[in-house]
């Protein structure tokens, strides 16, 4: 689908905790309440490099393997764009209320320093209890007991931040950060679309990832509300190719050709933003995409075997390409069909173009008659947008034969700047320098 683009192609709540005591110390870490030696879960948390990380509190240090797979929050990049993808998604834009510069600041570190926390299995502030009986917790409590999961928070400045009058951020606007075009095809929402700010919370654990966004949602109360915000289930696509390519809910196998969170050289080329690309404040960023894309499951469920293939350009049981037995065989693109997906979509169609993809399947119940509301939330990271996904989009929008069976319903972009070097950095400092 669009969405999928070089593609060569519910949430269920953790079990309910039992209720702590009420100490009459702060609250312990959620590793704390868990002790590090039953797990036995090696959830195997890749950094960008590809190491396993260490959690450190106090003077321990304990490989994140066995601590419920926690992932490294200070580096170059932020963690959760060349991160192995996990297996959940609460993705949340963000409308920012106040028109104070000094607040919007204030909540930019507030919120770091809390994501620095969770991001590590531990709870907010001093916790969920055991605090000021008369005064609100400084965490919601409902991750207590839960491992870290490989939490990442990704965080995102949208177009509107840098409006004229706002926060005195006109002038630093990226020139990558444009306003997307309208599509041949889209519908968008504008209750589904744009945003201030985004945060990006993927873990493996949905409940995990649920309360990361709640609790950032209640940090920022005052001062930024919940624009319209994403579940999202059953990784689309993978920064680890040569693993398991995951299936989308058409049932092919997508993410074939996504770039590999290991590939420095492809990640330098293609993702993170250069010191040459016109905004210092984003070398080491890189540009979202974000996309609803409503599929229509009923409709394709009634397509042939022989049609859906044709659309795609591979074998649904194999994930094959046309005329190949192999997944990862090299595709002959004219052995397809010209409005096949994998054949617009290929690299080798669009002069080279690769973006890096991190979407999850969701379904929202039903719509009024009957239908599944269920889809592709695609995400994309890449070094300018207007070098990679518009002009894939546009490719796709005009052509791809999958466009009768999908539509997209929501859209926003937002400039992800780099990542949190050490606790005295925060997210966005060299934007507000």
């Amino acid at each position: 689908m669009s969405e999928q683009k070089q593609s060569d192609a519910a949430a269920e709540p953790a079990s309910e905790p039992a209720a702590p005591a009420v100490p009459s110390r702060p609250a312990p870490s959620r590793r704390a309440l868990l002790g590090w030696g039953g797990a036995g879960l090696a959830l195997g948390a890749v950094a960008a490099g590809g190491t396993v990380a260490a959690v450190r509190g106090g003077d321990d240090a304990v490989p994140a393997a066995d601590s419920g797979g926690a992932v490294p929050f200070h580096g170059a990049h932020q963690a959760g764009i060349a991160t192995a993808v996990q297996d959940r998604l609460h993705f949340a834009a963000f409308d920012v209320t106040t028109g104070d510069r000094a607040e919007l600041i204030a909540l930019l570190k507030e919120w770091t320093r809390a994501a620095e926390r969770m991001t590590a299995g531990h709870a907010v502030g001093d916790g969920a209890y055991g605090g000021l009986a008369e005064a609100p917790p400084d965490d919601t409590g409902e991750a207590l007991g839960l491992k870290p999961s490989r939490l990442t928070l990704t965080i995102g400045f949208g177009p509107s931040l840098f409006a004229k009058g706002r926060f005195g951020l006109e002038d630093k606007r990226p020139e990558a950060l444009v306003d997307l075009p309208k599509f041949p095809g889209d519908n968008l929402d504008a209750a589904r679309s744009g945003g201030d700010l985004c945060v990006q919370a993927c873990a493996d654990d949905p409940q995990v990832a649920v309360h990361a966004i709640r609790n950032l949602a209640r940090i920022g109360m005052g001062r930024a509300a919940i624009r319209w915000s994403q579940l999202g289930f059953g990784k689309t696509s993978s920064t680890t190719p040569d693993a398991h390519t995951p299936r989308n809910m058409f049932g092919f196998k997508d993410g074939t050709r996504n770039v590999s969170g290991t590939d420095t050289a492809a990640l330098d080329h293609h993702v993170w933003a250069g010191g040459k690309d016109g905004a210092d404040w984003m070398t080491g960023g890189s540009y979202l995409v974000a996309r609803r894309i409503r599929m229509h499951i009923e409709t394709w469920d009634r397509a042939s075997l022989q049609e859906q293939e044709d659309v795609f350009g591979r074998d649904k049981g194999e994930g094959a390409p046309a005329g190949k037995s192999k997944e990862h065989d090299e595709p002959f693109l004219k052995a397809m069909k010209p409005t096949a997906h994998v054949r617009l979509a290929h690299p080798s169609s669009n002069d080279g173009v690769m973006i890096l993809r991190r979407g999850y399947s969701f379904t929202d119940g039903t719509d009024g008659l009957g239908r599944l509301d269920a889809g592709l939330f695609f995400i994309a990271y890449q070094r300018d947008t207007r070098k990679a996904f518009i002009p894939l989009q546009r490719r796709l929008a005009a052509h791809d034969a999958l466009n009768e069976y999908i539509q997209h319903v929501g859209s926003a972009h937002f400039a992800v700047p780099p990542g949190v070097r050490d606790k005295g950095d925060w997210w966005g400092r060299a934007l507000f320098s």
